[in-house]
C-alpha cells in the first residue's frame, strides 16, 4: 500500500475533464454524456457479471473496506453517485444497517433499473454528479465507485460533493489509474484493455459489454494524473485531501467537507 503525499502539487486546471475526447468514440465533448449513458444503459443487465469477472469476485469485499476505513459507520446519511447497479450501495447499507440512510445518484434510467431490484429501501435519483438535486449539508459520507472518469468537469463534481455534505462529512472517491511502472502498465494493458473485453464479448457476444469495457481501458490510460484529481479537491474547498493507492492500480481518494 502506497500513501500518496497530501501536498502534491495539482497540474492542469481543477476544472478540467478528467480525460480528453476519445474520437473514435465521440467527436465532441458535448456528446460524452450521451454515449456514456447510453453505453451504461444497453449493459445495465450485464454489469454485475462483468464487475465479477474483472474483480475476481474480490470487489464486494474491497468495496466495504474501502467504505469502512474511510470512516463510514452505522446510522450515517450515505449519498453513492453513479451508483450504477448498486456494487458499492450494497456495502454502504451493511455497514450503516439501513437501507433508507442510502441514497443512490445516477444518469442511466438502464443502471437504475438494475438497482432497483437489488436495493429495496434505497432511494434511487437519476442525476448527474455536477448538478446533484438534494439540499446543502444533507449527507454524512458521500461515496463514488469506478465513475469519475465519465464525468464532465472536476471542479463542477467535486462542488456539489461539498455542497451536499455536512461540515466533517466524508468524500471517498474509489477509482482504477494507470500504473506508474512500465510492467505493471503492460499487464494493466492486456488484462483490462484486451482480456477483460475479450471474456465480456465471449460472455455477451450479442450487447456491447466487450465495448464498455474496451472504454472502460481507454479512458483509464487518458485520465489526468492523480496530482490534479487531487488539486481539483483542495479547489473546491476539501481539506485532508489524501490518496491510498493498492497494487499500483486502485486508489482511494478520501477528503473532509
Amino acid at each position: 500500500m502506497t500513501q500518496h503525499p497530501q501536498e502534491a502539487a495539482p497540474l492542469g486546471s481543477p476544472g478540467a475533464a478528467p480525460h480528453p475526447v476519445l474520437a473514435h468514440r465521440y467527436t465532441r465533448a458535448e456528446e460524452r454524456e450521451g454515449f456514456v449513458r447510453t453505453l451504461f444503459d444497453q449493459t445495465a443487465p450485464h454489469y454485475d457479471r462483468i464487475d465479477r469477472i474483472f474483480s475476481l469476485g474480490t470487489g464486494p469485499g474491497y468495496r466495504r473496506r474501502a467504505l469502512r476505513e474511510a470512516g463510514l459507520r452505522p446510522g450515517m446519511r450515505v449519498l453513492d453517485v453513479a451508483v450504477g447497479t448498486g456494487l458499492v450501495a450494497r456495502q454502504a447499507v451493511a455497514i450503516t444497517g439501513d437501507p433508507a440512510l442510502v441514497t443512490g445518484l445516477d444518469p442511466s434510467e438502464g443502471m437504475l433499473a438494475e438497482a432497483r431490484r437489488a436495493l429495496p429501501g434505497v432511494t434511487l435519483i437519476q442525476g448527474r454528479a455536477e448538478r446533484i438535486p438534494l439540499p446543502d449539508a444533507s449527507v454524512d459520507f458521500l461515496s463514488m465507485g469506478y465513475a469519475l472518469r465519465h464525468v464532465a468537469d472536476l471542479g463542477a463534481a467535486f462542488a456539489e460533493y461539498r455542497r451536499v455534505l455536512r461540515p466533517g462529512g466524508t468524500v471517498l472517491i474509489l477509482e482504477i489509474g494507470r500504473p506508474e511502472s512500465r510492467l505493471a502498465r503492460a499487464i494493466a494493458r492486456f488484462y483490462m484493455g484486451a482480456a477483460i473485453p475479450a471474456l465480456c464479448w465471449l460472455a455477451a457476444p450479442r450487447h456491447r459489454s466487450g465495448e464498455l469495457m474496451a472504454y472502460y481501458w481507454e479512458t483509464i490510460e487518458a485520465c489526468v494524473p492523480a496530482e490534479t484529481i487531487l488539486g481539483a479537491m483542495r479547489a473546491a474547498g476539501f481539506s485532508e485531501v489524501g490518496l491510498t493507492t493498492e497494487l499500483e492500480v486502485f486508489r482511494a481518494y478520501t477528503a473532509r467537507a
